[in-house]
Formats: C-alpha cells, sequence, structure tokens
C-alpha cells in the first residue's frame, strides 16, 4: 500500500482515517477538499482541481480522502489501493451531525479558512447533512460497480462496513508494520 485512497460518504471518516494511515505508514496525506475550496467556500474549476491533484499525487507514496469523481481517474489511476467506508446511515448521519454542531460551535476551520455554521448546515441548500442524505444511497450503489471496472482491475479494493471493522484493519496494518520491523 504506497497509494491509497479513502472513499465514503460525508462524516463516514475518511479524513480522520485517512490521517491515522498517513501517521501509521509514514506517507503524504492529501485532502481533496483541501484542494477543492478556496475561502468563503468558492468551488475551484474543474481544470484547476485536475491540476492541483496531479502535483498532489506527483509522488510515489500518499492517501487521498475524497469522492471528487471530477479527479477519480487520476486518484484511481495512480491508487494502488482505495478504501471504502460503507458505514450504516445512522452511524454516518449521526457522526456528521455532531462533528457539524462541533464545528459550528467552535468555529473550527475546515479547509482554507472556511468553516461551517448552523445555518449552512440547516437552512442552506449546500447543507453538508442533506448532501449526506442525497449521497448515501448512491454511493453505496456506485462504489461497488466502480469497484468491477476493468480499468480499476490493478486495485487492491477495501470494503469496510463498519467503525469496529476499520479499527481491526487498522490493527492488522499496525500488527504487520511492527513484525516486519
Amino acid at each position: 500500500m504506497h497509494r491509497i485512497s479513502i472513499v465514503g460518504t460525508s462524516g463516514s471518516g475518511k479524513t480522520t482515517l485517512a490521517r491515522q494511515i498517513s501517521q501509521l505508514l509514514d506517507m503524504p496525506h492529501v485532502e481533496l477538499d483541501e484542494l477543492h475550496w478556496e475561502p468563503n467556500w468558492v468551488e475551484v474549476s474543474d481544470e484547476e482541481i485536475r491540476s492541483r491533484v496531479k502535483i498532489a499525487l506527483s509522488g510515489d507514496r500518499w492517501v487521498v480522502d475524497g469522492n471528487y469523481s471530477k479527479v477519480r481517474d487520476l486518484v484511481w489511476g495512480k491508487a494502488d489501493t482505495v478504501v471504502f467506508l460503507d458505514y450504516a446511515f445512522s452511524v454516518v448521519i449521526t457522526r456528521l451531525f455532531w462533528r457539524t454542531m462541533w464545528r459550528s460551535f467552535t468555529q473550527q476551520q475546515v479547509c482554507n479558512g472556511n468553516r461551517e455554521s448552523l445555518r449552512k448546515a440547516f437552512c442552506d441548500r449546500d447543507s453538508i447533512l442533506l448532501w449526506a442524505l442525497q449521497t448515501y444511497d448512491k454511493n453505496r450503489q456506485q462504489y461497488p460497480l466502480l469497484f468491477q471496472q476493468p480499468e480499476y482491475s490493478h486495485i487492491n479494493f477495501i470494503h469496510l462496513r463498519s467503525p469496529q471493522a476499520t479499527k481491526n484493519w487498522l490493527s492488522v496494518i499496525s500488527h504487520q508494520l511492527t513484525v516486519n520491523s
């Protein structure tokens, strides 16, 4: 595992897992949200994000998190491993709700100086909670089909269905590192 992509519905823990893998395997972590969003939640153009992703993934080792289909060919074209966090809807929406509440109240920066707000979360058409509702079933149907596409036959797909399965998988990786050291 030298080039890893983490995918899953918003709130599933992609960034958290990518950070853990980055530290465990001592490799750069690339957040697609950081490459996609400018300050004030301004989206970069498709050409710009593609350019940024090409640069970010120019190295031999990395872990990237995000679901941007507009750069999937770039990410998955180089990835040797894709991890799909496919948790129950109740897990995802609960995590996302509490994460959004925490970020809104603490004004924690999300990416490029952007911050979440209760207004944006509950009253905006671009609500992250609404986005999760709209994409949850789509992701669960889409990813298994993508895993079967011939252009991705070089990839080892890991389908994790619960936080405990993810914890166990990380534990195995950590154990393998210890044994091989």
